[in-house]
C-alpha cells in the first residue's frame, strides 16, 4: 500500500510542477491570472473502522484553483490601452462563432471596418449610447468606430474615459460618443472556464454575468493608457516550484524504502 500512496504524492507534485511551470511560462502576459493546485488527503475506512486505526492512503487533487488579484498596472501612453482599476472583465465576442468570452487584457485596435477589437479579433462589447453619451441600451453591442463624421471629417482620434465612454474625435474638431465599455462581474470567478488568450468563459460553476458600467457599484473605474500586467509573483513561484521538487523528491524516496524493506521481507522467507 505503501507504493500506492507514495505514487500519489509523486502525480501531484508532477500536477503541482505543471501548474507552477505554466505560472513562469506567462509571467509577462497582460492580464493573466496565476492558478494554484490545491489536494486533499485519501482515508481508508469504514463504518465498522477504529478511527484510532485509520490508514492514509495518499493525496488527490482537489481542484486548481485562479488567483483573480490585480495585477501590477503599466503605463503604456496609448490611449486604446485599458485596464480596469478593480472587479470586472472586459467581455468580447467571436465574429465568426459568436461565442462571447472575458478578459481583462484590455489591449485593443481599430480593425479595418472600423470595429474596437481585442488583439485576437474578438469585438469588444459596449451599451449604445445617443449623442449626449447617455445609454439607450442595457443590452452590449459591438463597438463600431466611424472612420468618418456625416461632415466628411475624417477620424483623428478615440478616447475613452475613467466611466467607459468611448469618444471618436474628427478633423474638423467635432466628437461623437460611441459607446460606453460593458463590463462583467461574476458570482463565484474561480468558477469560470479558461479558453487560453488570456479569456474565460462562463460555467455553471461561476453564474451568470452581471452586467455594468465602469465606476459604478461593484465595477472598477477604467484606466486609459495602461495595461494590466501578469499577477504572478516569480519569487513566490521559484520557493513553490522548490517545495514541489523536494516533495516529489521525498515520494520517489520513500518508493525506495519500501521497495528495500519489502526486499528484506522476501529475502528472510528464503
Amino acid at each position: 500500500m505503501s507504493f500506492f500512496t507514495s505514487l500519489s504524492g509523486m502525480r501531484n507534485a508532477e500536477t503541482s510542477l505543471r501548474v507552477i511551470a505554466h505560472n513562469i511560462a506567462n509571467a509577462e502576459t497582460t492580464g493573466f491570472k496565476r492558478s494554484g493546485a490545491q489536494f486533499a488527503d485519501l482515508v481508508a475506512t469504514g463504518n465498522n473502522t477504529d478511527p484510532r486505526l485509520t490508514p492514509g492512503i495518499g493525496a488527490t487533487l482537489a481542484g486548481i484553483t485562479q488567483d483573480f488579484a490585480l495585477g501590477p498596472i503599466e503605463q503604456t501612453g496609448r490611449s486604446l490601452d485599458l485596464s480596469i482599476n478593480g472587479s470586472g472583465f472586459f467581455m468580447v465576442t467571436d465574429p465568426v462563432s459568436g461565442e462571447t468570452s472575458f478578459t481583462r487584457n484590455g489591449r485593443m485596435e481599430v480593425s479595418v471596418t472600423g470595429a474596437l477589437q481585442d488583439s485576437f479579433g474578438g469585438a469588444l462589447q459596449a451599451f449604445p449610447v445617443d449623442a449626449t453619451g447617455a445609454p439607450t441600451s442595457a443590452v452590449p453591442a459591438n463597438v463600431i468606430i466611424p472612420m468618418s463624421n456625416a461632415a466628411g471629417a475624417e477620424l483623428a482620434n478615440i478616447s475613452i474615459n475613467p466611466r467607459g465612454l468611448v469618444t471618436a474625435a474628427f478633423n474638423d474638431g467635432t466628437t461623437t460618443p460611441i459607446g460606453i465599455v460593458a463590463l462583467a462581474n461574476f458570482a463565484a470567478p474561480n468558477g469560470l472556464r479558461p479558453v487560453g488568450e488570456t479569456r474565460w468563459q462562463a460555467s455553471g460553476d461561476s453564474g451568470a454575468p452581471a452586467f455594468g458600467n465602469p465606476g459604478s457599484g461593484s465595477f472598477g473605474q477604467l484606466r486609459s493608457g495602461t495595461l494590466e500586467r501578469s499577477n504572478v509573483d516569480l519569487a513566490g513561484e521559484m520557493v513553490s516550484l522548490l517545495a514541489a521538487q523536494r516533495n516529489f523528491q521525498a515520494n520517489a524516496r520513500a518508493i525506495d524504502t519500501a521497495t528495500q524493506i519489502t526486499q528484506t521481507v522476501l529475502n528472510l522467507r528464503q
